[in-house]
């Protein structure tokens, strides 16, 4: 192949990359939106519309491979293209990710009213951003900045977590007590019940929020890597 076509494909595959991320980005925050407002229409958008990101994924892993194999990259241009197959992979993860959020939501929209689920989904997908950004522009101390946020958001989710564990033994102490001796206790069970499945996908949406932000880094590593040969943000 001559050399300004294999150049023309290395340029091609760096475009493709940020064009699947924003379209991962796209899905994620209407996933956010779904489970927010409780809009099954755009909940199912979200999760039919994931095999057009695996698509993308197949067809990028594919072009990654060709290259890797006919055209046997070396330096700089083995470190894009390896870190093209990563970065695709973190990305096809969260799209994933994004599916699962989609379903969270109740009928009345909200996942729990102790965690301020849009704010932290929105920094967990803004990470993402910023970490194919990153990418983009071969930018490493970018790179390091993304990393850096994810014990912040980390943190939020274990606040997050525990509001919501909190909330619901504070909310059934007070059910017990309101009902004192007319206690029913099938009803109670009912409701204990329904406050627990509450709290269960709550409690999902935080760790698959708090896997996003973790995504996020691994591009940033990947990225990292692939423009200063630095491997600090991968182990």
């Amino acid at each position: 192949m001559p050399r300004e076509n294999y150049q023309k494909r290395l340029e091609d595959l760096s475009e493709d990359v940020v064009g699947m991320g924003d379209l991962v980005l796209e899905r994620y925050d209407a996933a956010i939106e779904a489970a927010e407002t409780g809009d099954d229409d755009l909940a199912r958008d979200v999760i039919e519309g994931d095999h057009e990101v695996n698509e993308r994924y197949l067809e990028l892993e594919e072009e990654c491979t060709e290259l890797l194999a006919l055209q046997q990259p070396v330096a700089g241009d083995l470190r894009l293209v390896t870190a093209s197959f990563k970065v695709i992979t973190d990305l096809e993860r969260v799209a994933d990710l994004a599916t699962n959020l989609a379903g969270y939501g109740g009928d009345d929209g909200g996942l729990h009213p102790a965690v301020e689920f849009r704010k932290l989904g929105h920094a967990a997908g803004d990470m993402v951003a910023d970490a194919v950004a990153a990418y983009e522009a071969g930018d490493p101390e970018a790179c390091r900045a993304v990393a850096a946020r994810d014990d912040d958001l980390d943190e939020r989710c274990r606040r997050a977590s525990e509001a919501v564990v909190r909330d619901l033994l504070e909310a059934d102490r007070a059910r017990v007590e309101a009902a004192g001796a007319d206690r029913n206790v099938e009803t109670e069970a009912d409701e204990l019940a329904a406050a627990i499945d509450d709290v269960s996908r709550a409690l999902l949406a935080i760790r698959d929020i708090e896997r996003v932000g973790d995504h996020a880094v691994n591009i940033a590593a990947r990225t990292l890597y692939m423009v200063e040969n630095d491997d600090e943000l991968i182990y």
